[in-house]
C-alpha cells in the first residue's frame, strides 16, 4: 500500500518513482556493487568513512553543519557502528546493518534534515514509537539526546 506522501511525490497518472527515489535507488546499486568487490575489511570500512565524509562534504551548509555534527555525536558514542553509505546518505552499522542515518533536507527537497533509525535500532518502547527525528538545528541537550537514543539503539 503507497502512502498518501508517496502518492503525492510520484506523478499521480503513471505512479512512476521520483527523481530523487530514482536517484537514491541509483546510488544504492552503486553502493552495493562496490561492497562486492574483494577488499581486506580494514580497506572497506575506511572506504566507507571516507565515502561518508566525502558524502557530507557535498552537502548544502546547513546539512553539513548538522550532518557533522551528528557524525561526531555518532561515531563517539558507538564507536562499534562502522560508518558507511546507505542510498546515498551517511549511515552507521553494525555486522554490516544499519542502525541509523542522516538524511539531509535536500536530498527530497524536504523542509528539515532527519536522523532515522531502523528497525534493527533497540529503541522499542510499547506499542509505538519514534523512529525518524526532524532536525532543525542541533543545541547541546539535542546532541545528549542523540547520544541517548544512540546509545539505546545499540544496547
Amino acid at each position: 500500500m503507497t502512502s498518501t506522501r508517496q502518492t503525492a511525490d510520484r506523478d499521480s497518472d503513471t505512479q512512476e518513482w521520483t527523481a530523487q527515489e530514482r536517484a537514491a535507488m541509483k546510488e544504492r546499486a552503486k553502493e552495493v556493487k562496490a561492497s562486492s568487490r574483494r577488499t581486506s575489511r580494514a580497506e572497506k570500512e575506511a572506504q566507507d568513512r571516507a565515502a561518508v565524509l566525502e558524502k557530507i562534504g557535498e552537502m548544502g551548509e546547513s546539512d553539513r553543519e548538522l550532518a557533522e555534527r551528528v557524525h561526531a555525536v555518532v561515531t563517539s558514542t558507538a564507536p562499534e557502528l562502522a560508518p558507511k553509505l546507505w542510498y546515498g546518505m551517511p549511515a552507521y552499522a553494525r555486522n554490516g546493518k544499519v542502525v541509523c542515518f542522516f538524511q539531509s533536507a535536500q536530498k527530497f527537497n524536504s523542509r528539515y534534515a532527519m536522523l532515522g533509525f531502523s528497525d534493527t535500532a533497540a529503541l522499542d518502547e510499547g506499542n509505538m514509537w519514534p523512529t525518524y527525528f526532524a532536525l532543525a538545528r542541533l543545541t547541546p541537550a539535542d546532541e545528549t539526546r542523540i547520544a541517548e537514543l544512540v546509545s539505546k539503539a545499540v544496547s
